[in-house]
């Protein structure tokens, strides 16, 4: 006898979600992921050899110089690498070949972008060698500057690269006995202790002299930083110093040329110069700023006042900063390829590190006169024929040309 039971029936189940397509999948990612281990406890060169099973000489090898190494085997370590986190001890190393494996640069100021171009252009030629750079900053004090060439000297820099300029006797003296490459960028001087690549800063200075002074302009000022005594811009100094013979071979005061202010200087040093100017010669003509910054400022200033830049003033700039491209009206500046400068010294760096026996002493990259906007002709006040001569007599010193969307410029032969 069958038994027959009465059951409830039991709900009917929910669908089961769809599968999601392996399309639409988001794709994992192919980068390892190191392991995770015990803080102070850090991977070391043989867990790398381990990992990617070859010695630990091929590994070493493989990170100082890769062009050694056979393809597949260099991959093989750079996943073991990266799945472990590895990082080289690279004091251990410098221990070991007494090599530290970077180069030092001081620089006066990081808030100059002209000097971050160079340090740019620097990185990339020695990186290729496989050197780092390690960078220091002074701010213009002679103090910062012994400093950081004391440091970089104790961590055995294996070259260095000092801002241009006067060296003070504790400096020579400290530098005197070091047989590391040495090398002094952004100016120039006529007899280095060691090899320089630039720009001549006096130059600089007189082209912008000669620039305003074929436009017709006589009265003419200039604005730049003094210093403390702990604090200096030698290379501003030059540049105004430039300036101020050019403007007394034409026959020209330079009682206009105004220093005041500690470097570095900056948008609020123009303004304020700009400003101090115009208060005691409110006739003035034209106007050479030793920075683009403090162009812009000055630029700024005038706007202000109601001065019109460059129908009442010119004003002219140094630095061929990206700002002074973009300002209204666009600043007239004399140029340096700083990106140049820094590319130049690392190839002179690696060629001293070489042993090359034929570095030049002076490498001269020359300044540029970039005409935009905030310069013009006089000529409703002075000859058409003194206009004339007198850049024609400027123009025999230099080349003209076209760069880009600027005006025709003219670049001093290096």
């Amino acid at each position: 006898m069958s038994d027959t039971r009465t059951t409830r029936a039991a709900p009917a189940p929910s669908p089961a979600p769809a599968p999601i397509a392996d399309t639409a999948r988001p794709a994992l990612s192919t980068v390892p992921v190191p392991e995770l281990r015990e803080p102070g406890v850090r991977p070391t060169i043989m867990d790398v050899s381990a990992r990617a099973g070859v010695s630990r000489m091929t590994v070493s090898r493989a990170l100082r110089a890769p062009h050694l190494v056979r393809a597949e085997t260099r991959r093989a370590v750079e996943q073991a690498i990266a799945e472990l986190g590895y990082v080289p001890d690279r004091a251990a190393e410098a221990l070991s070949t007494r090599r530290s494996g970077f180069v030092g640069l001081i620089l006066p100021t990081l808030t100059n972008t002209n000097f971050a171009d160079a340090a740019r252009g620097l990185t990339e030629i020695i990186r290729g060698a496989g050197y780092e750079l390690l960078i220091g900053y002074t701010d213009y004090d002679e103090g910062e500057m012994l400093r950081h060439v004391r440091d970089m000297l104790g961590r055995r820099a294996e070259a260095l690269v000092l801002p241009a300029g006067p060296r003070g006797p504790t400096l020579r003296r400290m530098l005197a006995p070091e047989a590391i490459p040495i090398v002094q960028m952004a100016g120039l001087a006529g007899r280095p202790v060691h090899p320089m690549v630039g720009y001549s800063n006096r130059e600089a200075g007189r082209m912008a002299a000669r620039h305003l002074i074929a436009l017709g302009h006589r009265r003419i000022g200039a604005l730049g930083a003094e210093g403390d005594g702990l604090s200096c811009d030698h290379r501003g100094g030059e540049r105004l110093d430039g300036f101020a013979e050019a403007l007394r071979e034409a026959g020209l005061s330079d009682a206009l040329v105004l220093r005041m202010g500690n470097p570095p200087v900056s948008f609020t040093h123009g303004a304020r110069a700009m400003g101090h100017l115009l208060d005691r010669a409110p006739k003035v003509q034209a106007v050479f700023a030793v920075s683009d910054l403090v162009g812009v400022g000055a630029l700024m200033e005038c706007h202000r006042r109601g001065v019109r830049v460059p129908e009442d003033m010119s004003l002219i700039g140094f630095g061929g900063f990206e700002i002074g491209r973009q300002v209204v009206p666009a600043l007239t500046t004399v140029a340096v390829d700083f990106r140049a400068i820094g590319e130049r010294t690392g190839r002179m760096v690696l060629d001293l590190l070489a042993g090359r026996r034929d570095v030049p002493r002076i490498v001269d990259l020359g300044v540029t006169l970039v005409r935009r906007e905030t310069t013009l002709f006089r000529a409703a006040e002075t000859a058409r024929g003194e206009i004339a001569g007198a850049e024609t007599a400027w123009a025999e010193t230099a080349r003209a040309e076209t760069i880009g969307a600027d005006a025709t410029v003219a670049r001093m032969p290096a």
